[in-house]
């Protein structure tokens, strides 16, 4: 714990999913400036052989990885945390990050096709991944008895799925087309409070969750063609970039922080520890 505190960045190393765009690549960013190894697990190899090239030449030595990640597979998930071991010496830091909001062609809400391939599509990648990274990240830090964090990247979506907060009318938009993604990251926070009950007194591990809300990055490309539902993004506040970065940043820094969620409100409200439900009636 003492060694968390006196320096959370340099000598360690982080594992991101899905580091080479949007939230992912300013926070590997981020790590990188301040003396952070990182390996970053990608499906886009152009993108993510780009990224890691352009880190390693701005800080002038190998700081940087990328490997060609499918986060619903444990062997490539294996994989990418076995690089980091044999690259930079071990994981300190799993960001579990990946994750998809929909296709815009595609519906995933209530009369969706169907389809046994594609109706659990979103959850295998959103919830899945974060479950099977997760639980790889795990046994690297066990192995090593240095302890570490965790940080998976849940949303606001996750907990509002009526999303009237912070639309700038105050009309109450409801979100349609997308209860599959809201599901999703739901359960992308419930399983990180549980897992974080097992974990911290017996392997000195701290898993914590991110719910940001609307980010400008290429997901809002992806979002469903709904009328009601892009007046909704129109009109609500986004988040900024930096106040999402800081938020991860705040958990890495801050050994105290442990089976919490960090909500990233829209500008200029920064982000926040979210209370814990009374125990009492």
């Amino acid at each position: 714990m003492a060694a968390e505190m006196s320096d959370p960045y340099k000598s360690k190393v982080a594992v991101i999913t899905g580091g080479s765009r949007g939230i992912g690549y300013h926070l590997s960013s981020a790590l990188v400036d301040r003396g952070t190894k990182v390996v970053i697990g990608n499906r886009n190899e152009e993108q993510g052989q780009k990224v890691v090239k352009e880190f390693n030449e701005r800080l002038g030595s190998e700081v940087a990885v990328f490997l060609c990640t499918d986060v619903t597979k444990y062997d490539d998930l294996k994989t990418l945390f076995a690089l980091a071991e044999s690259k930079f010496g071990g994981v300190d830091i799993a960001i579990m990050n990946a994750g998809v909001v929909g296709d815009n062609n595609t519906t995933y809400g209530a009369f969706s096709p169907l389809d046994d391939e594609n109706e659990m599509w979103i959850q295998n990648i959103n919830i899945g991944g974060v479950i099977k990274g997760n639980k790889v990240a795990l046994l690297h830090m066990a192995k090593r008895d240095k302890g570490g964090v965790i940080i998976n990247t849940s949303s606001m979506g996750g907990k509002y799925y009526y999303t009237v907060w912070f639309c700038l009318s105050l009309h109450p938009y409801v979100v349609r087309g997308i209860p599959q993604y809201v599901a999703s990251k739901a359960a992308v926070r419930s399983w990180t409070e549980g897992l974080n009950a097992d974990l911290y007194s017996s392997l000195n591990i701290r898993v914590n969750s991110i719910c940001p809300s609307y980010v400008n990055t290429d997901m809002l490309d992806n979002l469903p063609d709904d009328p009601s539902y892009r007046k909704m993004v129109e009109l609500s506040g986004k988040t900024a970039m930096k106040d999402c970065v800081s938020a991860f940043l705040h958990v890495i820094e801050d050994a105290k922080i442990n089976g919490e969620t960090l909500s990233v409100w829209p500008e200029p409200l920064g982000f926040r520890i979210e209370p814990k439900p009374s125990m009492h009636p």
